[in-house]
């Protein structure tokens, strides 16, 4: 836990620092350059900062154990950053469609092909920090390292529209193809539905956590398989599971024979227990409640 809490931090201190860095050089740039697609490309990545410093308040938090008041642990307050981070997105993509579309009705005037490079710069970037960023995520089951990564994921294809965005308005200036000069205004509303695009995911996700619905069938019929692969178990009665953050809450109900003892009835249950973490890293508690079984239920 210590280890995924150090890991956690360094990722999302990598994340405030490139994302300041960047933020400045795309809003300044952009705005001096005259491209709106460069402009809310540095929006979105200010955005970023302010969800990597949430995300460096939370984790302490997040990987705290489970204590009277919270018995099942403290993991959904990741969760929650990654539905606030995902609030936060989708309210700079509704500015950013208002600025684009408003640009549609001034004089259009033609970026800088400096935008364009910072664009490309920030998109080489991003790619890198993406990466590594979703691979510790996946690693340590990390819903806010996994929030860093879609912000990343996002500001990949961003800037590279944003690029594309400044390249064709620079085309349509210097060749005199008046349509083209209209690439970055259009470059930054399609940034914009990218945006709302992975702050409608993130939000879906947390909602779903936070309703607790039960983690996908693939998942769930693993767990199955494994306790089926217990002689004492006689019948599934029921089965549950629910993500808390980074762990995993399963909750099942089972049949055996009636005449078993507690102490077999505990055996068993600290077995299957033991199983299905063993096989499954995530998994952080296991309820167990027998069922009496008779021959004459087969």
């Amino acid at each position: 836990m210590e280890m995924r809490e150090t890991l956690a931090k360094k990722v999302a201190w990598i994340s405030v620092i490139s994302n300041i860095f960047l933020t400045l050089g795309k809003i300044i740039i952009g705005w001096v350059g005259n491209s709106d697609a460069v402009f809310a490309d540095g929006i979105h990545s200010a955005a970023d900062v302010f969800a990597s410093v949430i995300v460096l308040l939370v984790i302490k938090i997040a990987n705290k154990p489970a204590d009277n008041e919270h018995p099942y642990g403290h993991g959904k307050a990741e969760v929650i950053v990654s539905g606030i981070i995902g609030i936060l997105l989708f309210l700079v993509a509704i500015y950013v469609v208002y600025e684009g579309i408003s640009g549609f009705f001034h004089e259009i005037e033609s970026p800088s092909l400096l935008a364009m490079w910072i664009a490309l710069f920030s998109y080489v970037t991003k790619i890198i920090l993406y990466r590594s960023s979703l691979k510790v995520a996946k690693q340590h089951s990390s819903k806010a390292i996994e929030a860093i990564a879609f912000d990343h994921k996002a500001d990949i294809v961003a800037s590279i529209a944003a690029a594309i965005g400044v390249l064709l308005s620079v085309a349509g200036s210097r060749f005199d193809i008046q349509f083209l000069l209209y690439g970055d205004k259009a470059a930054s509303i399609f940034v914009a539905y990218l945006i709302f695009k992975i702050a409608k995911e993130m939000l879906t996700e947390a909602f779903d956590i936070l309703l607790e619905r039960n983690i996908n069938t693939e998942t769930l019929e693993e767990y199955i398989a494994v306790v089926k692969g217990f002689n004492e178990v006689k019948r599934i009665d029921r089965i549950r599971a629910r993500e808390l953050g980074h762990y995993v809450v399963v909750d099942l109900r089972i049949s055996i024979d009636h005449y078993k003892t507690i102490k077999q009835g505990h055996d068993l249950a600290k077995a299957i227990k033991q199983k299905l973490m063993d096989k499954n890293d995530n998994i952080q508690e296991v309820l167990i409640h027998f069922n009496p079984f008779f021959a004459e239920d087969e």
